[in-house]
C-alpha cells in the first residue's frame, strides 16, 4: 500500500516522521513524503533542527486517490504550517471523503481540525489541542492511542513520541485491514 506522509517544509518532530515511516516499510508499504512544495523539508527534534528529507511528491500535484492511507506527523510547527494551506488542507478532507484510513500524531489533529473531520469523533493528542478538538466537536480522550471507527473513515490518533510504538502498531492494523 502506498502511505502518504504529509509534512510541511519545516516543523515536523523527527522521530514522528521516522519511527511510522519505517514501521511502513518493515511492513512492507511504501512510504511518501509528500509536502507543500518540492525540494526537501526540516525536521526538527523538539526545537532544534534535525535532518532533511527529500519531498516525493508536492500535495498540490497529488491525491488522495494515489494513496491507501495517510500518515500526518505532529510537531507544533507543522500542523500550523499545513493547516493554512489550503491543498494540503483538502488533500487530508479527501482522504475522508473518500473513506481512506489516516492516522495522526501530537499536534497534528490541528490539521484535521481545519478539513473539519474531527466533529462526532473520539480522538487524543499532545493535551493542549484538547480545547481546540472539543470546540470542533470532537471528544478528547487521553489515551495512548485511540481508534475512532467512524462512518466516513477510520481515524488513528496518539498523544505524544513516547506513544509511537503503540501508534505505529495501531496504524499498521487499521490500513492493513481496511486494504483487505
Amino acid at each position: 500500500m502506498r502511505i502518504a506522509f504529509l509534512v510541511a517544509t519545516e516543523g515536523v518532530e523527527q522521530v514522528e516522521l521516522t519511527e511510522p515511516w519505517e514501521a511502513a516499510l518493515g511492513a512492507g508499504h511504501e512510504p511518501v513524503l509528500v509536502s507543500t512544495r518540492p525540494g526537501e523539508i526540516q525536521a526538527f527534534d523538539h526545537l532544534d533542527k534535525a535532518d532533511t528529507f527529500p519531498v516525493q511528491e508536492v500535495v498540490g500535484d497529488t491525491s488522495a486517490d494515489s494513496f491507501g492511507g495517510l500518515v500526518l506527523p505532529g510537531g507544533v510547527a507543522n500542523p500550523d504550517l499545513l493547516r493554512t494551506d489550503e491543498k494540503a488542507v483538502a488533500f487530508v478532507r479527501d482522504f475522508f471523503g473518500q473513506g481512506r484510513p489516516v492516522a495522526a500524531i501530537c499536534h497534528a489533529p490541528w490539521t484535521l481540525i481545519e478539513a473539519d473531520v474531527v466533529r462526532g469523533r473520539e480522538l487524543t493528542s499532545w493535551p493542549s489541542l484538547r480545547t481546540d478538538l472539543r470546540n470542533a466537536g470532537a471528544t478528547w480522550v487521553d489515551e495512548q492511542v485511540k481508534i475512532c471507527d467512524h462512518e466516513s473513515a477510520k481515524l488513528v490518533t496518539s498523544r505524544k513520541p513516547d506513544d509511537l510504538e503503540a501508534f505505529c502498531e495501531a496504524y499498521l492494523k487499521v490500513f492493513a485491514a481496511e486494504a483487505a
